[in-house]
């Protein structure tokens, strides 16, 4: 399906030795976190030593293990939590965008055309850095779930509930993916949530329901499919989430190829059968288009799967509860949704539960 070249074997046995390793030494995840480092270290090294051999050295960028010699022991963790902060910050604000400029675009043309634009800037990104974008045999699969998954249902029948439901919402009821990620994490993985994670799970989505049954937006007859829409993006992605994790790929390939094979079926439905009008888009339309190519398309899938690889699947899906926050916050602004005391006690409750859920132990 990908060209790959004969350099890729040795790549793909590398993971595919990083993974035997996993399976068959249960040490802890913070010490297999920095074995993996360890050998990937010497991976790019062994690299760079064959491009020198074939006269194609690049400047080698990554020489030493950083996470093992010049970062405290506890920085995977908070690396994981500020790129979490980011893809919160991000998503959030993409809802009411995503709202205003269906008014101008239907919506998988929209965000098909986007995805096509981030998946194209960041192959840019990775070829000045002088990355490789090829994916080893072995992870084809995998890689197309999460295409699937990742790209293609989460965003897909989210933009797809907006017709039907507003941004504020459509974001609320997306992000009960949390819910079913912890519930789904403990059959499939074995990780029987602590108390503190429940307790702090309970207060977050009362402070979610308290949030939407505020908002004055009662689910009406004619919402329902925009609700099955929210909650098929939800429960997909929290599968996802559980599942599969985070691909064995550095980070620039894998978010191009999710988003290249998952945004890919989009713009073909939205050409064929949405017939979107290009003229319709005004220049704030455009404008508002470069921002979701280019922050919650890219900037946040990158920041994303880096999440997943520092952090548990439960704690990266529960924090992620600040995002629908951010999305009532901005839509009660830009598009004037409501926004009145009882939700702002109500994000108290969220903010209030995603604290117990980080607190260490």
């Amino acid at each position: 399906m990908f060209d790959q070249g004969e350099d890729s074997k040795p790549c793909c046995q590398f993971y595919e030795r990083i993974n035997e390793k996993r399976k068959s030494n249960p040490a802890p995840a913070r010490q297999q976190q920095r074995r993996f480092a360890a050998d990937a270290t010497i991976h790019t090294q062994w690299q760079h030593k064959q491009k020198h051999r074939s006269g194609q050295a690049r400047p080698l960028l990554i020489a030493t293990n950083l996470t093992e010699f010049t970062l405290p022991a506890f920085s995977s963790r908070a690396i994981g939590l500020l790129c979490l902060l980011i893809t919160s910050i991000g998503w959030g604000f993409n809802w009411p965008v995503m709202k205003f400029l269906l008014t101008q675009w239907p919506p998988l043309f929209a965000r098909g055309g986007a995805g096509l634009a981030a998946a194209l800037a960041l192959t840019l990104l990775a070829w000045g850095r002088g990355e490789r974008l090829t994916v080893p045999r072995a992870l084809y699969g995998r890689l197309l779930a999460a295409a699937f998954i990742n790209v293609f249902a989460w965003m897909g029948f989210s933009t797809l509930a907006l017709q039907w439901l507003a941004a504020g919402q459509a974001a609320l009821l997306v992000y009960t993916m949390p819910v079913w990620a912890t519930l789904l994490a403990w059959p499939l993985l074995g990780q029987r949530p602590p108390a503190r994670s429940v307790g702090g799970l309970v207060l977050a989505l009362a402070g979610l329901l308290l949030l939407f049954g505020g908002s004055g937006m009662g689910l009406a007859g004619g919402q329902w499919p925009g609700v099955l829409f929210a909650l098929g993006a939800a429960l997909l992605f929290a599968l996802g989430t559980v599942t599969l994790g985070a691909l064995a790929l550095p980070p620039l390939s894998a978010v191009v190829w999710q988003l290249l094979l998952g945004c890919t079926p989009m713009l073909v439905y939205g050409v064929l059968f949405e017939q979107p009008r290009l003229a319709a888009l005004t220049p704030s339309g455009w404008a508002l288009m470069a921002y979701m190519a280019a922050v919650p398309m890219a900037l946040c899938y990158l920041t994303w799967f880096a999440a997943l690889r520092r952090l548990p699947p439960a704690t990266a899906s529960i924090a992620t509860l600040l995002t629908p926050v951010v999305g009532v916050l901005a839509a009660a602004v830009v598009l004037g949704e409501p926004l009145a005391a009882k939700e702002l006690l109500a994000m108290s409750f969220t903010i209030g539960g995603l604290a117990l859920v980080l607190r260490k132990a």
